[in-house]
Order: C-alpha cells, then structure tokens, then sequence
C-alpha cells in the first residue's frame, strides 16, 4: 500500500506523517518459526517479531465473541447491529476493562495456550513463565495509546521480558492497530532515566509523591514517553510501523521498544490483549502474577529515598 492509498491517520488526534521516511509496514516473521536461532537474531535486530495467521481462527474467534457478550451486558455495543459485528453503543467505550479477561477462559485459550506457550518456550530456549494478570483494550471512537515502553509498568523482575499483542477480529488502520517505532530499542541510552523509572515506585522524602503514590495509589509519572508520536519520531528517527491485522496474528516485543497505537476512527470496536512472558529461571514481577495480584494498586507501592 503507497501512501497515495493510504487513510488520513492520526496518533492522539494529530495528523500522523506518512512519508515514507516516517511510515512503514511490520517485517513478518513466520517463515522463521521453525528455526528459533534465526527468530533470536530477528528480534534483536528488529526488536519485535510479527507473526501473521498463527492462531487457530476457532479460539480466537470465540474469545472474541466472549469479549463482545461482555460489553454488550455493560451497554457498550449498539443493539441495532449483530453483536459479532462489535459497533460501539458509545464513543466513550472504556479503553480499559480487566474484568473482561481476568477471568476470561476463552481469553485465556488464546494466551496461555499451547500455541503462544510454545512459541516462547521455543524462542526462550527452556521452560517459560508468563504474568498471570491479562492485559484487555476495548477502545472505541478514541484516541489511542500514548507512546511508551512497557518496562516502565513492569520492570521489577527480568527485563528480557516479551510483550504478546493479540488483536481480536481485524484491525484496518482506521481502526487502532499497534505501532513500533522502528529500531528504538536499540536507542535506549537517549531513554535512560525514563526507562530506569518505575511508576509505582515514590520518594519517601518528598511529601507530594507520597500523599500522590502511597497515599492515594496513583503513580509517580504518567508512564508515557509522549503523546505527540510525531515529534517524538522526528526527535528519534526511524519509522512508525504497523499492519492491517487479521484474526490468528500476532506481535510480540521488547521492554524497551517505544510503541503506541493509532486512533480509532470508526464505529467498530478494537479488541486486543497484551501479556508478558519470560523464561522461568529468571526473577518476575510481583505485580502480576498470583490468583490477586496487587497490580498498580497500593500493595505495589514502593517507597525510595531521592
């Protein structure tokens, strides 16, 4: 697809560059799966590894429509259409609702099953360990994710820690898809203070930051790189990469890759999930796992003298 073809697109209502210096296409990698030296090298040269019609369209289908039948009872799709079809009853969707996958089996199938287990056990090299808390987007009409790492949210154990992005139905690019910022993880010495940062982590000699994290649960910073993936891009080169996703695909990547997603300009709601996996001989975040992790909540606070 020539950016002559391509939809006016927008990264939290800004109008995205789509030159073709500053927009390109995701690097599909299943040829590779057979062959988990060769992934290895992909995903430290690319960062990511993009893996097009891997799940069996039957599990994903029916998280889908699990998923669906969850926002529909909450009066989040539109009744006058069939519920598959996924039209938003709102343009104020909740972009997050954990109660749509924790617990969710159908979900679960498609993240904790065999396929995505052995896929990283094979890319791992050995036994591995995925958070048990599930990540769900349900965004509408809305502007989308804000750029960021993930080790921000999630560095406490291991950082050779994989994100894995499902999308739920397809994803045109009017419709949110993910995108990575190419070749930004290997930039991470111009991100060293905001990847050393942790945003459940507060000093305990500044009394605003604890009134704000211990006190009131929130965070130390917002988390987000930025919210203006233009002239982030300008600031650090590379291309914004993406694809037209369809159901059975999959992108899995970094800590340290600056990712963020497109808004959503249509009716149709977006559904993905991201989960974490790492090799089991490596330490893990305790946020996320066990059958009531702490999450961002208080219980994950942790206090530091600035």
């Amino acid at each position: 697809m020539s950016t002559l073809t391509l939809p006016a697109l927008t990264a939290n209502k800004l109008p995205l560059d789509l030159s073709e210096n500053a927009f390109g296409w995701l690097r599909p990698s299943e040829d590779l799966i057979d062959d988990p030296a060769a992934m290895q090298q992909r995903l430290h040269e690319d960062g990511y590894l993009y893996i097009r019609n891997f799940l069996p369209q039957d599990i994903v289908r029916t998280a889908r429509t699990s998923l669906l039948n969850r926002l529909s009872a909450g009066g989040f799709i539109n009744p006058d259409f069939p519920i598959e079809e996924g039209i938003a009853n709102t343009d104020n969707t909740p972009k997050f609702m954990p109660n749509l996958a924790n617990p969710n089996p159908e979900v679960s199938r498609v993240v904790f099953g065999p396929e995505l287990t052995g896929f990283y056990a094979r890319l791992f090299g050995g036994p591995i360990r995925h958070f048990d808390y599930i990540w769900v987007r349900s965004l509408g009409r809305q502007a989308g994710t804000p750029a960021h790492c993930d080790l921000v949210y999630m560095g406490r154990g291991t950082h050779r820690l994989l994100t894995c992005w499902v999308p739920y139905g397809e994803v045109p690019l009017e419709q949110s898809p993910l995108m990575l910022l190419e070749d930004s993880h290997q930039k991470s010495d111009r991100l060293k203070k905001y990847l050393e940062s942790d945003v459940d982590t507060y000093c305990e000699n500044r009394p605003v930051q604890v009134k704000k994290v211990k006190e009131g649960g929130g965070w130390a910073h917002k988390g987000w790189l930025s919210n203006n993936c233009v002239s982030l891009r300008e600031k650090l080169g590379g291309r914004w990469l993406t694809a037209h996703y369809q159901p059975g695909d999959f992108l899995t990547f970094k800590m340290n890759m600056i990712h963020a997603s497109l808004d959503n300009q249509t009716d149709r709601v977006r559904l993905s999930t991201d989960t974490r996996y790492q090799s089991a001989s490596e330490p893990i975040d305790e946020r996320w796992i066990g059958d009531n992790p702490a999450l961002h909540g208080r219980a994950g606070k942790r206090g530091r003298i600035c």
